[in-house]
């Protein structure tokens, strides 16, 4: 029987994301995480049988740890707060996984897999867009009564443009983005999502009201 590998899925995926984070997806060979790792080849292709299926695992991983903290905000109950939680979640994630944000903001789905995905991992990849598309179109019906493309458009700008562009320079110049960083993405959110969610709030009342009348 094989002996089995003295390498854990999470650790070989540690090395790798430390490696992409420092040098891109290009300098993540199995000579080179084998070197990190002190380990044979052999334990790299008893947990993953190929190095496409390693970085696209490692892109997966990362997707599904930004993309779980931000869908976890949106679960405030108060629609407005639930948002800027939401933004917000982008600026601290990135600080509690840096190696994770430079892999995220600095390179494509497409640097991690050469050719068409297995089915698993393209069914995985599918279910982390159904995600965002799914918690995107549910806060905006709860902040503005509907979803339409305008208020899609807005949201989206709000709670992930702002962010990553907030975010994405300071981690592309290989630094931790400040906490000021948070205030700004707080105010620019506030001008952009409030007047609109007051109107959104105002349009329900009316509606509400002229029922009632009837």
């Amino acid at each position: 029987m094989p002996r089995p590998s003295r390498f854990s899925e999470a650790q070989i995926l540690s090395a790798t994301a430390a490696i992409v984070a420092e040098r891109g997806p290009g300098a993540a060979t199995i000579g080179a995480i084998s070197n990190m790792l002190k380990a044979p080849s052999g334990s790299i292709y008893h947990r993953f049988v190929s190095r496409d299926v390693l970085l696209g695992r490692l892109w997966l991983s990362k997707a599904t740890f930004f993309q779980n903290r931000f869908a976890a905000a949106l679960t405030e109950p108060e629609p407005a707060k639930a948002g800027l939680a939401a933004a917000l979640s982008i600026p601290r994630a990135v600080r509690d996984d840096y190696a994770g944000a430079r892999i995220m903001l600095l390179h494509g789905r497409d640097d991690f897999l050469d050719g068409d995905w297995p089915p698993d991992m393209a069914a995985e990849a599918l279910r982390l867009k159904h995600q965002v598309d799914n918690v995107m179109n549910d806060i905006v019906r709860k902040l503005f009564g509907r979803v339409s493309a305008e208020a899609l458009q807005l949201a989206n700008f709000a709670m992930i443009d702002v962010p990553l562009a907030a975010v994405r320079r300071h981690v592309a110049n290989n630094e931790m983005p400040p906490r000021s960083v948070e205030d700004l993405i707080a105010r620019t959110y506030a001008a952009l999502i409030a007047p609109a969610h007051r109107y959104g709030r105002g349009r329900r009342t009316a509606r509400r009201s002229s029922g009632n009348s009837m």
